[in-house]
This record gives C-alpha cells, sequence and structure tokens, in this order.
C-alpha cells in the first residue's frame, strides 16, 4: 500500500524564500471527503493533472494512491469539485537533507503560508527551520480538504506557539 507520512506548519517569516530550488502553480478540488476517505483531483502548471485518493490519518500517516488523469478529464473534474477548490503556488525549499514544501495560498485563502515535508517514518527526527512555525499536523482546519469547504484563513490561538 502506498503510504504518505507528512508534518505541516504555520511558516512565520520570509527566510525560506531565498532557498526556492523551483515552484508550481497548482490548483486542486475536492471531489469527495469523509471520514473513509479523500478524492481529489490536482493540476500543475496547467500541464499536468493527478487524481489522488488520500485514506483516514493515523497520527502523521496514511494511505494515498496517485494517477495521473488527461488533463480535459481533469479541468472538467476541477469544475464538479466547485467550490471546494483551493489555490496555491508550491515552492520547494531544501533543508536538513529533505525537501520542505512551503504553499503559499490564494483565492479564498490567501494569506496563509505552511510548509510540510514528506518522512519516510513516522518518528523520523527532523530539523526544523526557522521559519517553521506552530506545527498543525493534527489540526484538521489545515487540511487542505478542510479549507476547500471553509473559505478564509483558519485563525490561530495567540496562546499557542
Amino acid at each position: 500500500m502506498a503510504e504518505e507520512i507528512e508534518r505541516k506548519f504555520l511558516v512565520s517569516g520570509e527566510g525560506w524564500r531565498d532557498a526556492v530550488a523551483g515552484r508550481k502553480r497548482l490548483v486542486q478540488g475536492y471531489l469527495s471527503s469523509n471520514a473513509k476517505a479523500t478524492v481529489r483531483i490536482r493540476i500543475a502548471d496547467d500541464q499536468k493533472a493527478v487524481l489522488t485518493l488520500k485514506g483516514p490519518a493515523e497520527g502523521i500517516s496514511r494511505a494515498e494512491f496517485e494517477y495521473e488523469v488527461p488533463l480535459d478529464d481533469a479541468r472538467q473534474m476541477l469544475e464538479l469539485a466547485q467550490p471546494n477548490v483551493v489555490e496555491k503556488v508550491r515552492h520547494l525549499v531544501p533543508h536538513g537533507g529533505l525537501i520542505w514544501e512551503v504553499d503559499v495560498f490564494g483565492g479564498a485563502h490567501a494569506g496563509l503560508v505552511m510548509a510540510e515535508v514528506e518522512l519516510a517514518s513516522e518518528d523520523q527526527v527532523i530539523d526544523l527551520p526557522g521559519w517553521a512555525g506552530k506545527e498543525v499536523s493534527h489540526d484538521d482546519r489545515y487540511a487542505n480538504a478542510s479549507l476547500a469547504r471553509v473559505p478564509g484563513v483558519p485563525s490561530v490561538d495567540p496562546d499557542v506557539a
């Protein structure tokens, strides 16, 4: 089974920008999202499309299956997903031997900047960059499927760093 293990953090500051090694514009729509599975269509740079099925999270791990689909089909699926769509620019930022993905959200979520890093195991030790702020790996409000359903930037509890 394919598995995704990732941690997510809010981004504080602009320190990551000087290390960007690549970027792509992503538009992703959520066709279905429930306790058992999430089905997402994603178009990258209006050139490549992937259909993704994700199982329920167990800690920071979850089953994940991805399939490339024809771009024209993906555009039609994206229309079916309306209004549950997220727009962002993903920046690839090497740090500590890993590639961090810093997502700068647009559209209904403009102002939100999050970083995620994929791991080989749940107990993998990582070197947190200085721009990694509050961890939100277990906060469902920051899951892209949740963001797609609720416009705006989730509020952050100022007492939790």
